[in-house]
């Protein structure tokens, strides 16, 4: 540093209010912040200027919880903290609008369902406007074309997405809302639409016939990513299947007896001393007579059931396994819907058998499981009763009932799970990527490692994003699903279902020699895995879009759930690094779950959710960022009221004390502070030691905070601005405030002008460090402050983050530890009155302090302000602890020591009375003279 350096701050100080509060600021600075453009993102044209976040896009299914608060929260203290270090930041919103649950709210909320051989209606009326929670069953659900549903999805997310929006604007997320975006709007789907038709190209993208994971209530294939592994209840059935030689029998255990008629082969442990004479014999399957092999495969499981299992197409994923291992046919009986198929499969020969299958056709897996084993009952093909049993069963993570497998045609995109290289690439991606918290980063690991199939993009439904193809059909109009028709770039947005391929015409659309659409739509995932594409406007013809993805991506922050690490992180990754050979950003912080006061995880179905508006005007915005702020990353969280209390006191202490320090010096007799003043608070004038010693803790304080949020510990940077304000209200402030007002009422002798412009400098650039420190966190009180120190100077949310330097200037050297002991000696004085239950404002007539050796000579330039703040009329004296533990020694030889301090009392790290003499309470005035 050199003597030009200036690190003064000039402040243009407004009235004051006669009373300050936390209640109506939302609404003030809300206002203000939009009618100025305040979180506007300003394209600079250069990457390092800009620090840009994919936010994640919530799903609006109409249904908000303070969890919604959590994460969110989390990231607008980093997207303040940034814009306050001099960085354009680009923090959009996104609205999840397409995907099963908004299908599954829209069946409800109005009470219909998609029949896609119905035409539009452009009059239709729906018969319900909300059902109040009720669920609609699909036998009462209203049938209507695919366009009327979606014109239906439309309207509602619309009506969904503006209650989340209010509440993020009530929160005082510092959003752009001019970067919105939707994931079904035109923009978003031609998006998603040209990074598709791109994977096609080279190859990443593919469609093939393959046994893939179904849900029979939503009629859609469902993604490994989306699976959840549940207990089911179910009943080990024991049944012989006979040796075709002899006749002898051969026992499996089932718990899905129903799918014998789809059964290829019987399959146990290479190593199985028990089945080994057997491999490679064949076997007849009970009740339909077909002949089957006995083979060995490694994962059989040796100690599970018999030892040995039928092997169906399909009754879960090893039998997939085994089936592409070991080349057996197929012999699907489950349809789309669930049910066996209506016709008699063609490998089932024996007249009897034919006869079984025909009592099942049609029905539920349930109903045909029941029949099945009445049958086998009757024929003696079953050994003793079913036993029950809970068997861990696939479903949807958003379903209700057990997945089955069902063979079709689906799209897939490469992911690492049949590409090694690709699979080891993704590995290293992961390892470029910044986890917040790091040990999350083997949650990605462990999934990518344990991928074992493509991502399955395609789904059968009808809110999303369409495939931009189609087929063309041959003379027999079957379709050529190995040539599909594509549209040009410049086309896109497409819907198949409307458009027509390049070369044909309406009139040829499902006919001979014409073309089909293709009917599925993209997985919501797939639209999803592209925010970063969508933000920053990749691949968008244009010179100003060209120079904005370039100022954009790769991105620096993905704030997301720790749950969907397996879905949202992994597939985003995985499309940048096919389409853009990098990572889509830089770093990724992870929250966790907010839990009720019980430690249990807020969910719906548990009826346990709080509804966040309620505590948001209940204790006000910045209380709830506070409870939301003081929670780890990584870490699951209790809904607390009681820290949404504490941030509320923190917010009015802000209030009060900035007020207070504001006012000195510029009060009428009525402590009315009405015209406005300027200041300059220059940190050579801090010339105290006292003062300085603050200055030092402010400047440690701002280095350690700034160093946490540079590392996304945002709650260790909350403690630490936390801890120190209160011990600048607490010890501080109390400690100087006669000499910043340049009285002297206890000690009679009055500071020197210099001791009071030190005193009110350090109050004014300790106030003014708290505004800014605390900005990221109570966004609306930290406005409200500014707003008084530095009027027309605009938002605190734009004014510089604080540097050591500053308060290090004014420190000049000085040592914290002073203030800590001053404070301590303080709350020792104080202590004296406390013990004789007087009044605080009862006078000390003398006192004498035992105090660390170390501190004997350093406190004594503080003993002023402390006798001020304690009323210490008469002489303080300080002893030190070495002294007093001398007087009190045993000498060696002699009896006990004499009476002395206690202990305790002696601790040098403490400050201690050891003698005082207090002077008679002050008379309260009546009530009238008052």
């Amino acid at each position: 540093m050199t003597d030009s350096e200036d690190y003064s701050i000039n402040a243009n100080l407004t009235a004051l209010p006669d009373r300050v509060g936390v209640d109506g600021l939302e609404a003030k600075w809300r206002k203000v912040w939009d009618e100025d453009g305040t979180y506007t993102f300003h394209d600079p044209g250069e990457r390092k200027a800009v620090y840009s976040i994919d936010t994640p896009p919530p799903t609006v299914s109409g249904h908000l919880h303070v969890g919604h608060v959590f994460s969110y929260t989390h990231t607008d203290i980093i997207a303040r903290f940034k814009r306050m270090n001099g960085y354009e930041v680009l923090y959009p919103m996104g609205w999840d609008d397409n995907g099963l649950p908004t299908e599954r709210r829209v069946q409800n909320y109005y009470g219909v369902r998609v029949d896609t051989s119905l035409k539009y209606d452009p009059d239709f009326v729906p018969p319900f406007e909300g059902t109040e929670g009720k669920k609609i069953q699909a036998k009462d659900q209203v049938p209507i074309s695919r366009k009327n549903f979606i014109e239906l999805c439309e309207k509602l997310t619309a009506q969904d997405e503006k209650q989340f929006e209010e509440l993020w604007r009530q929160l005082g997320l510092s959003i752009d809302w001019k970067q919105t975006y939707h994931t079904i709007g035109e923009y978003p789907q031609r998006v998603a639409q040209k990074a598709f038709l791109r994977n096609l190209e080279r190859g990443e993208a593919y469609q093939k016939d393959a046994p893939g994971l179904w849900d029979v209530t939503f009629q859609t294939a469902v993604a490994q990513a989306e699976l959840e592994s549940r207990e089911y209840p179910g009943f080990y059935h024991r049944i012989a299947f006979r040796f075709e030689e002899t006749g002898e029998p051969i026992y499996i255990e089932t718990t899905r007896p129903e799918l014998l008629p789809a059964c290829v082969a019987l399959i146990a442990h290479p190593d199985d001393e028990r089945y080994k004479p057997y491999f490679g014999k064949m076997v007849t399957s009970p009740l339909f007579n077909v002949k089957v092999p006995v083979l060995a495969h490694p994962a059989a499981e040796k100690d599970k059931g018999a030892g040995i299992a039928m092997c169906c197409t399909f009754g879960d994923m090893t039998d997939v396994e085994w089936w592409r291992d070991l080349h057996l046919p197929t012999r699907s009986i489950i349809q789309r819907n669930g049910r066996i198929v209506m016709d008699t499969p063609d490998w089932i020969h024996d007249e009897k058998g034919r006869q079984y299958f025909a009592g099942l056709a049609g029905k539920t897996t349930f109903s045909a499981r029941k029949q099945i084993v009445e049958d086998l009952q009757e024929t003696g093909d079953m050994d003793g009763e079913p036993k029950p049993t809970m068997r861990m069963t696939n479903f949807y993570e958003k379903g209700d009932k057990p997945l089955e497998i069902v063979t079709s045609r689906q799209w897939y995109l490469e992911n690492g799970g049949t590409n090694k290289a690709l699979n080891t690439e993704l590995i290293e991606r992961g390892k470029e990527l910044n986890f917040h918290p790091d040990f999350m980063r083997v949650r990605y690991e462990n999934w990518v490692h344990g991928l074992n199939g493509d991502w399955l993009i395609s789904r059968q439904r009808f809110f999303g994003v369409p495939f931009p193809l189609w087929y063309p059909l041959d003379a027999n109009g079957e379709p050529d699903y190995s040539n599909p028709l594509t549209p040009s770039e410049d086309r896109l947005p497409i819907d198949p279902t409307i458009d027509v391929p390049e070369g044909y015409g309406e009139d040829q659309r499902d006919q001979p020699n014409g073309f089909m659409a293709e009917p599925d739509i993209m997985d919501t995932w797939a639209t999803s895995s592209l925010t970063p594409q969508i933000v920053t406007k990749w691949a968008e013809p244009g010179e100003e879009n060209e120079r904005f993805f370039k100022s954009t991506f790769p991105m620096d922050l993905r704030p997301q759930g720790q749950d969907i690490i397996r879905t949202w992180l992994f597939s985003t990754i995985d499309r940048a690094d096919l389409e853009n050979h990098c990572l889509p950003w830089a770093n990724a912080t992870l929250s966790g779950w907010i839990l009720d006061p019980d430690h249990k995880k807020m969910s719906k179905s548990k009826g346990n959710v709080v509804v966040p508006n309620k505590p948001i005007e209940q204790f006000g915005a910045d209380a709830v960022r506070y409870w939301a702020a003081s929670a780890r990353l990584g870490l699951d969280a209790t809904y607390d009221e009681g820290q949404m209390k504490i941030g509320r006191r923190l917010a009015i202490k802000l209030l009060n004390a900035t007020k207070f320090a504001l006012a000195i010096g510029r009060e009428d007799e009525n402590h009315h502070v009405g015209e406005g003043a300027t200041a300059s608070w220059d940190p050579k004038d801090v010339t105290e030691p006292l003062d300085r010693a603050a200055m030092a803790k402010m400047a440690k304080v701002v280095y350690d905070a700034t160093e946490s949020l540079n590392n996304y510990e945002h709650s260790k940077a909350l403690e630490t601005i936390e801890d120190f304000f209160w011990q600048f209200c607490d010890d501080y402030i109390e400690l100087v405030k006669n000499r910043a007002y340049g009285t002297a009422e206890s000690t009679g002798v009055e500071p020197s002008p210099q001791a009071v412009k030190s005193a009110r400098t350090t109050l004014g650039l300790g106030l003014d460090a708290f505004a800014r420190l605390l900005a990221p966190f109570l966004p609306y009180t930290t406005e409200e402050v500014w707003s008084w120190m530095h009027a027309g100077e605009g938002s605190v949310h734009h004014a510089p983050w604080p540097k050591p330097i500053t308060y290090a200037t004014a420190a000049f050297k000085a040592s914290p530890e002073l203030l800590t002991q001053a404070g301590a000696a303080l709350t020792a004085l104080r202590g004296i009155k406390s013990k004789a239950k007087v009044s605080m404002k009862t006078p000390i007539l003398s006192v004498m302090l035992n105090v660390n050796d170390e501190l004997h000579d350093a406190l004594a330039p503080a003993l002023g302000d402390i006798a001020e703040a304690a009323r210490v009329t008469g002489r303080i004296s300080l002893q030190k602890a070495s002294d007093l533990m001398a007087k009190f020694a045993r000498p060696k030889g002699e009896g006990p020591a004499a009476p002395g301090p206690a202990s305790d009392e002696t601790d040098v790290e403490e400050i201690t009375v050891v003698e005082s003499e207090l002077g008679e309470p002050p008379v309260k005035k009546p009530k009238a003279a008052q």
